[in-house]
């Protein structure tokens, strides 16, 4: 377990750069959450509005940034993320598209 940890978090490190403030354990922990979050997005408020929705986790503070369709999607997106495992808190940065 602790070897697929150092693989994972040695991956991590050459995909998105090295955080020195998170020790490897903690950037596969938020590279979790992050993949968690989408997922649930995808299920809640469908996979055409996920598209649009960034995802990004550190320390268990999960950022959601882009574009949905409306305020109910806006507030349904933060909410299930709330309601994601290990999360701390939720920057909500989704901005709703004008018609």
């Amino acid at each position: 377990m602790r070897r697929a940890l150092l693989v994972a978090g040695m991956a991590c490190a050459l995909l998105a750069g090295c955080r020195t403030n998170e020790s490897p354990e903690a950037q596969v922990d938020d590279m979790k959450i992050a993949a968690q979050v989408k997922e649930k997005l995808a299920q809640n408020i469908g996979l055409a509005t996920v598209a649009n929705v960034a995802v990004n986790s550190t320390n268990g503070v999960v950022t959601l940034s882009g574009q949905v369709d409306s305020d109910g999607d806006r507030s349904k997106a933060e909410d299930t993320a709330k309601g994601v495992a290990n999360v701390k808190k939720v920057v909500d940065n989704i901005q709703v598209a004008a018609k």
